[in-house]
């Protein structure tokens, strides 16, 4: 039978342990809440942006640069607007930086290894684009062995997703896109449903034309023919193009942070839940413990008097 000081220790050491795991259900919980009003807050306008885009391609014909000022690879939409054949893919995947969220991460670094086979099987190759510490650390050894290189890491931006961290991420993808090395842009990312359920989901960017958005609407129809544009429909898509990339992954970088903490207090509530079936399993075991030691010590001392008497 198990010796009390070690019990009583087991259970000193899950107290401290279900202390963390609620403390960090606690925390989670509250961050995913602000977490999920941010992606509710974004969707209608994502959803209209793409709404809109996919409807202004549709009217114009013919893409120029001719009279654009092109800084970066961003501002050349006829560049990113070009569909040619696909012999590269840039992957962005999300991930978290910290453990302890379940099996968030596991399904990710999962669903991008299973999207890897599936280009490397079609003789297509995969460059990585990596946000969070916990998908870097799990796929820089695979791979490696994949021949799959990771061309760029994030950290800040699925801590802190922002605008600015996504435009980042779009003008990186988008040098890779113009510059040939990538012929697709696509995004393992995760979708928040609620505090319980997320899946994980995989969001075409880059060629954009038969693209059905991020919230499965497809738009085909045409824009209205007495609608203008100033100064005109090639400056609108210069403009329209790099916020169509930015929002996208801004959008992506939200979901993935919502179905992150809302993982981890899934897991955390569990891990709390376990840690109270443990202790009272380990109470009653010393409680038992305890009491043999007692009724070993009285059957000693009657055995002991008995012998004197005799």
């Amino acid at each position: 039978m198990a010796n009390l000081r070690d019990i009583k220790d087991r259970i000193k050491s899950i107290e401290s342990t279900k202390k963390i795991t609620r403390a960090m259900k606690m925390v989670a919980a509250a961050k995913v809440k602000k977490s999920e009003t941010a992606v509710k807050a974004a969707r209608p306008y994502t959803r209209e942006l793409v709404h809109m885009f996919q409807k202004l391609l549709n009217s114009v014909t013919e893409f120029s640069a001719d009279t654009l000022k092109i800084k970066h690879a961003i501002d050349d939409y006829p560049a990113l607007l070009q569909k040619r054949e696909v012999k590269n893919v840039g992957l962005l995947v999300l991930t978290s930086n910290k453990g302890l969220a379940g099996a968030y991460n596991a399904n990710v670094v999962r669903e991008t290894l299973k999207r890897i086979k599936e280009y490397k099987d079609s003789g297509i190759g995969v460059y990585l684009f990596i946000a969070g510490q916990k998908g870097i650390s799990a796929l820089k050894k695979k791979c490696a062995q994949l021949n799959c290189p990771i061309v760029h890491e994030y950290y800040s931006a699925i801590e802190n997703p922002s605008p600015m961290e996504a435009r980042e991420i779009a003008e990186d993808m988008a040098e890779y896109f113009v510059s040939h090395k990538i012929d697709k842009v696509e995004i393992i990312t995760t979708k928040f449903k609620n505090m319980m359920y997320y899946f994980v989901e995989d969001w075409p960017v880059l060629p954009v034309f038969g693209v059905v958005d991020v919230y499965d609407r497809i738009t085909d129809d045409i824009l209205d023919p007495l609608m203008e544009f100033y100064p005109d429909k090639h400056h609108i898509l210069q403009k329209i193009v790099p916020m169509y990339m930015t929002n996208i992954f801004y959008q992506a970088l939200l979901e993935a942070q919502a179905s992150e903490l809302a993982s981890r207090m899934t897991a955390m509530s569990a891990a709390s839940t376990n840690a109270e079936k443990m202790i009272k399993e380990l109470s009653i075991e010393y409680n038992k413990t305890r009491q043999f030691a007692i009724t070993q010590e009285i059957i000693e001392v009657v055995s002991g008097a008995n012998s004197q008497k005799g």
